[in-house]
């Protein structure tokens, strides 16, 4: 779960790391208001879950509540990487001496919590990985510990040694939000240095980790759902794993390694797989038809893979789900279908006589669901 700057930086605040907080506004009016209770610069930023703001023109400094207010009418309803710009944050600005990196993701491949920083900060971590990766340090740690060794090694790196205490009181505060609040990453872009000596997070971002939510129901409260797909919020309600991508062949799956898989096939044969969605281990029926409703809602789908390996999940059930969902759903477009495991059988019984295209076989499958999109669109066979 992601969650805007503003949000963000209230949870620096309540973690004593030092930010700029500011006002938001969702009118041109209300941001020229908010600059003139600030008095001075400010700066007025989109409020949306992705990067590239200010490439796109969606951060712009103002000298006056006049031109604040002009500022946020030019950014307001604006479409930034697909991201409709509803908000915007009115910050008063910051005179800027040196700017850093510094963040604590979630590293996969260490199994641990990974803490990056960088001296070259306020542009993409991403960019800078690809051109200039010596310029990045790295350290990880694999226990709730927090890595003082090495969190004192690097951070004079940043500022010089004069400003290290402050430096390794952020990093502090920064794994320790990332614990408490089951966080995925905290990230600065950038941290400052003023002319002052004050080292201030000028920018934010949090993501959070969906199965921890739970624990969180304050973090919850911060999600907002405008910013979020609205398929993959439909589909987390009725307890179904869906991500959406952007080719034309629907998949139905049951299990998160197999979804992977059936989607690898999928693109090994030369097809576009137009979506990630597991079932889960239920056999509730509905949850099919839900599912079917889910991918049926994108225009472009040419063809639907339904691969199913009944253990938990029984194929019989998931059969009833199917012919459901033609009682219930207008289904226009061919559906291969895979049944193995439990009561697979009983579920090919169920479903003889329909439309649908049986396949014994994982890649026999695979390849008459492509046939039946329209062919390998790379070549691929």
């Amino acid at each position: 779960m992601k969650i805007h700057e503003y949000q963000a930086k209230e949870l620096f605040d309540q973690f004593n790391i030092p930010t700029k907080l500011g006002r938001v506004a969702t009118s041109p009016e209300e941001a020229g208001a908010i600059a003139r209770a600030i008095g001075g610069p400010v700066v007025v930023k989109a409020q949306v879950h992705t990067g590239g703001r200010g490439k796109a023109g969606g951060v712009k400094l103002a000298h006056s509540p006049e031109e604040a207010q002009q500022k946020a009418a030019a950014i307001l309803g604006m479409d930034i990487k697909g991201s409709h710009v509803n908000k915007v944050l009115v910050v008063g600005s910051a005179d800027i001496e040196q700017e850093v990196y510094l963040a604590v993701i979630l590293d996969r491949s260490s199994r641990g919590i990974l803490f990056m920083a960088s001296a070259e900060g306020g542009m993409e971590i991403e960019e800078l990985a690809k051109t200039a990766p010596e310029k990045i340090h790295r350290f990880t740690t694999l226990t709730r510990a927090f890595p003082e060794e090495d969190a004192r090694r690097v951070a004079p790196l940043l500022f010089g040694s004069a400003h290290a205490v402050a430096v390794l009181g952020i990093m502090r505060n920064l794994f320790r939000l990332f614990l408490e609040l089951d966080c995925s990453l905290v990230e600065i872009n950038p941290l400052v240095l003023t002319p002052s000596g004050e080292v201030v997070a000028l920018d934010g971002k949090v993501n959070f980790d969906d199965n921890a939510l739970f624990r969180h129901p304050e973090v919850e409260a911060l999600r907002d759902l405008a910013e979020e797909n609205a398929n993959e919020v439909d589909a987390k309600s009725f307890g179904l794993s869906y991500v959406e991508l952007e080719g034309d062949i629907g998949c139905m799956v049951n299990g998160a390694g197999l979804a992977m898989a059936t989607m690898d096939m999928i693109k090994l044969f030369g097809g576009q797989p137009a979506n990630f969605l597991d079932v889960g281990g239920s056999s509730n029926p509905d949850k099919v038809v839900q599912a079917f409703r889910i991918i049926l809602s994108r225009p472009g789908i040419k063809a639907i893979l339904i691969n199913i390996f009944g253990g938990i999940t029984r194929c019989d059930d998931i059969a009833r789900g199917i012919l459901a969902a033609f009682e219930r759903t207008a289904i226009d477009v061919p559906i291969v279908v895979r049944l193995t495991g439990t009561n697979a059988k009983e579920g090919l019984e169920l479903l003889k006589g329909t439309a649908l295209i049986p396949a014994n076989t994982f890649s026999e499958a695979v390849k008459k669901v492509i046939e039946a999109a329209g062919g390998a669109k790379d070549g691929n066979s």
